[in-house]
């Protein structure tokens, strides 16, 4: 064969796996999901809210598929983030709520919706809040810190380390706190209790509360940062400490450069909001959109985000072929350790919508949350009230892109991927519930586990209902939305049959 034709034909060959190539990346979505912190069931125009309005979410749902009766794992932002990373209920692991200094919670080598969309194909990044849990303890912030996103499957990461109303108040990219330089030595400190003296000499909450813009609680009574007390104690390099209003333009900046880095393969983003969690500090860009104060500006800044993400999808031309998961991490609450004016300027606005309780409640406002799922070219835009959890998506979306799950690897996951796409309505028969005991869904009935463990302070300190008891409950969500009517008593079979599924689900390893 002539040096020519082998040229040709090479060529040839070249180009055929080019093609190939570009055909599995056609047929592979890029996936986003938007993951707002502590946002409602009732707190988006589209699930009925009129104080607010939220119309780029609202547009989201114009064009995609509106749930009713979708959840997060749990009633509590770590337990639940843990959740749909790993495909595991939290309480395999006894994840609770973490510290800003507690070591990495899914340990490297661990299957994540990250590492498995890493393996067939994917760039994956996490922009925004974090609260998994950084390093193996005793982080030094001015070092590498490591183990950590990195380590679990993301190509990129670009972090509020934990949670905006803890230390360390700094951004993370990578491994490295954003703007540290030689000769600075940043540190955190944590305590059980706060009151105890400031190991650094910068101020807190207790020792100068007339720099405070908001009263907060005890707990929340450390270091003062743009003048909010946050939870811990930190001192040095204090030039590299965020500016809570600063979160729109930084997150979203960071959001939109991995997407345009991107657009010639497809990707994962997992961008994770800090609003509409306290601190709430909305951008003066959104201070006074609505009459309910920060946390209804915080709604309306929330909305304004996602807006900016769609539109950089648009510019890209990459939207029809995105799909794009907005839910929120659990349920609503109004004051959570800071006084900003969520209770007094409520009004008639139900942030819970029809259901009873709230974050932290085992009731059905801690984890049935706002969950919308778009793909333009794939999904007819409608409503659905199957019955799924964020926890299925490990599996869903390793069979929409061909990624393999090993027998150990996501064990509470299940396919549901005809229910999100919209082909079908036949959601979970039975799912678990988490928050400080645990309740079962069967269908339309709710059972809940009774416990010893009181927990009195989510009633006292938080004014939610906690749906916790010693007697077990029972409710038909069929007829009684609001779980009002317990009815163990009178259904003594079923309420056995659920304590026995729970137990089964508990028991598996």
């Amino acid at each position: 064969m002539s040096n020519l034709k082998c040229l040709l034909v090479l060529a040839i060959i070249s180009t055929l796996t080019a093609c190939d190539r570009i055909d599995k990346n056609i047929q592979k979505p890029n996936i986003v999901i938007l993951y707002v912190d502590d946002l409602g069931y009732g707190d988006l125009s589209c699930y009925g809210a009129e104080r607010v309005k939220t119309p780029n979410v609202d547009a989201l749902a114009e064009n995609g598929i509106l749930f009713t009766d979708a959840h997060c794992s749990a009633a509590t932002c770590t337990p639940s983030r843990y959740s749909l990373l790993t495909g595991n209920y939290a309480f395999r692991m006894n994840a609770g709520i973490l510290p800003g200094d507690a070591p990495l919670l899914i340990q490297p080598g661990t299957a994540t919706l990250a590492s498995k969309l890493k393996e067939v194909g994917y760039k994956t990044a996490v922009v925004g809040k974090w609260h998994l849990g950084l390093g193996n303890g005793n982080v030094d912030w001015n070092e590498k810190v490591s183990p950590g996103p990195l380590e679990i499957g993301f190509d990129y990461s670009f972090l509020l380390p934990a949670t905006g109303d803890r230390v360390p108040s700094v951004y993370l990219e990578n491994h490295h706190v954003v703007g540290l330089e030689k000769g600075d030595s940043l540190k955190i400190h944590y305590t059980d209790d706060p009151t105890e003296n400031n190991p650094f000499s910068n101020a807190t909450g207790i020792s100068n509360p007339e720099m405070l813009r908001q009263v907060a609680d005890v707990q929340h009574s450390g270091v003062v940062v743009n003048g909010i007390s946050r939870i811990g104690f930190m001192g040095g390099a204090e030039q590299v400490w965020w500016r809570d209003e600063d979160f729109p333009a930084v997150l979203t900046g960071k959001a939109e450069d991995f997407i345009q880095q991107n657009v010639n393969q497809p990707f994962f983003l997992y961008f994770a909001f800090h609003d509409i969690h306290v601190p709430r500090l909305p951008n003066k860009q959104f201070a006074g959109a609505t009459e309910m104060g920060p946390r209804g500006d915080a709604i309306v800044q929330m909305d304004w985000m996602t807006g900016e993400i769609i539109k950089t999808l648009k510019k890209y031309n990459l939207l029809e072929n995105t799909l794009v998961i907005f839910t929120s991490d659990n349920g609503p609450i109004l004051n959570d350790g800071y006084q900003d004016g969520a209770v007094e300027l409520l009004g008639d606005h139900k942030p819970g919508g029809p259901f009873r309780g709230g974050k932290y409640s085992i009731y059905e406002a801690g984890n049935r949350v706002p969950t919308i799922v778009s793909w333009p070219s794939e999904i007819k835009a409608g409503e659905s009230d199957a019955l799924w959890n964020q926890v299925d998506l490990m599996a869903s979306i390793g069979v929409l892109t061909g990624g393999q799950l090993d027998k150990n690897e996501a064990v509470d996951s299940k396919n549901m991927l005809d229910v999100m796409l919209g082909k079908s309505k036949k959601g979970r028969n039975i799912m678990l519930e988490e928050a400080f005991t645990f309740g079962l869904r069967m269908g339309n009935w709710k059972y809940i586990a009774p416990t010893n463990n009181k927990n009195e302070w989510i009633t006292e300190q938080k004014h939610i209902e906690g749906g916790i008891s010693t007697e077990p409950q029972l409710y038909d969500l069929a007829k009684d939305k609001g779980e009002q009517e317990n009815l163990a008593s009178k259904y003594p079979e079923i309420v056995n049959q659920m304590k026995m599924k729970l137990d089964s689900i508990q028991s598996i390893h």
